[in-house]
């Protein structure tokens, strides 16, 4: 019950607080899938396979051949001869390779959907670590700044002889750690940030939220599962790959019929000549020989393939979903403990009164702030667990 309680609560907050936030990540999303030059690189390397697709069911060139024979008696005047013919594939082939050009077309589509999926679920991830470490930064910068208040409180009571040089310099010891953690926090974002960049084509990205809101509420495994079947790109190219061999089968039965030639022949003297059309037929013995039941074992494995892949890919979904459920109950868990103590403050309020020793006040302030990093780190790891299951909605 209290779970559904929590679902609804993250609900609203994701409408009335994030809902442009979440639109704010979708834009960006698109600004990258826009300008990625990975991207942009593929679209045209599928463009020239297409066309050279279609090159190969273009006709065979127009033959043109010629004699003349002035050596001999040449009692009748000197004999010519010339030809221009054309030969072609039985014209079911033509349809049947038409076809399975544009099965690897869709191919090519699947493969630059999953490769387009591929790059947004990196952006979508790189966007989900920047969020982290923005919140963790100003959770630091706050404990900066605590620390460096105790420390110059310590410093007064140690310069009146009140406090020994141990507890001095364990809370100088705690500030430069601290001012260290903000300093490596800034330069993790700063990497991130040019990762972003690189996968902005190179043009830096604005407008990034320093809060991102994403509800942690999601589909039924098998309904999830359902959507992944019919928009996950590497399912997607699987049936794009089965459906490639299927046409090659056919295209293969088709080039069994004979080629086919027709042209125009004129042989002559001088004087004396004959002309008309020219036919030819070939005899398919042996070239076409197993072409057929290769093309047909092949779209047997694509089929045992495709159904070894799926069950490989949905163990893999199960084990995702199953490790982001327990996280997520264990997070509820965590936040309805911690809920709005404001543990931090209370203790710094409480050590500023003396109710605490230093050494009292670091141990329990210790124990606030692991418990208080625990659950952030879980908030990130559901966001990017959530991510990949959600992959197929990218």
């Amino acid at each position: 019950m209290n779970k559904y309680i929590v679902f609804a609560i993250c609900g609203c907050l994701f409408f009335v607080t994030g809902f442009s936030q979440t639109k704010n990540i979708e834009e960006l999303l698109n600004e990258i899938e826009q300008n990625n030059t990975e991207l942009k690189g593929y679209q045209s390397y599928i463009e020239s396979q297409q066309l050279e697709h279609k090159s190969t069911n273009n006709l065979p060139d127009p033959q043109l051949s010629g004699f003349y024979l002035p050596f001999g008696d040449n009692a009748t005047g000197n004999y010519t001869e010339y030809q221009i013919s054309q030969s072609f594939e039985f014209p079911s082939v033509y349809a049947a390779r038409g076809k399975w050009n544009d099965s690897k077309s869709q191919l090519l589509e699947s493969g630059y959907e999953k490769r387009r999926q591929e790059v947004l679920l990196n952006a979508k991830e790189l966007l989900i670590e920047l969020s982290f470490f923005q919140k963790q930064k100003a959770i630091e910068t706050q404990r900066r700044t605590q620390s460096k208040q105790v420390f110059e409180q310590i410093q007064e009571l140690f310069n009146k002889e009140q406090v020994g040089i141990l507890d001095l310099n364990k809370a100088k010891i705690a500030w430069i750690q601290e001012q260290f953690v903000v300093q490596q926090i800034d330069s993790d974002i700063q990497i991130l940030m040019s990762k972003l960049k690189t996968l902005n084509g190179g043009n830096p990205i604005d407008g990034i939220s320093s809060q991102l809101v994403l509800s942690f509420e999601i589909r039924t495994m098998e309904n999830l599962w359902q959507g992944k079947l019919s928009n996950e790109p590497r399912l997607q190219e699987l049936k794009a790959i089965e459906a490639a061999s299927i046409q090659k089968v056919k295209l293969e039965k088709n080039k069994v019929l004979p080629n086919l030639a027709l042209g125009y022949n004129y042989q002559g003297f001088s004087g004396n000549n004959n002309s008309g059309f020219y036919g030819g037929i070939s005899i398919p013995l042996w070239n076409s020989k197993n072409k057929v039941k290769a093309a047909e074992a092949n779209y047997e494995y694509q089929q045992s393939n495709t159904e070894v892949i799926t069950t490989s890919l949905y163990a893999q979904f199960q084990e995702i979903y199953n490790r982001y459920e327990l996280m997520l109950e264990k997070y509820n868990e965590y936040q309805f403990a911690m809920g709005n103590l404001n543990s931090e403050q209370l203790l710094l309020k409480a050590y500023m009164l003396g109710e605490y020793s230093f050494m009292d006040y670091y141990v329990e302030l210790q124990f606030y702030r692991n418990a208080s990093d625990k659950m952030l780190k879980m908030e990130r790891e559901l966001q990017l667990l959530q991510a990949q299951l959600l992959k197929h909605q990218l």
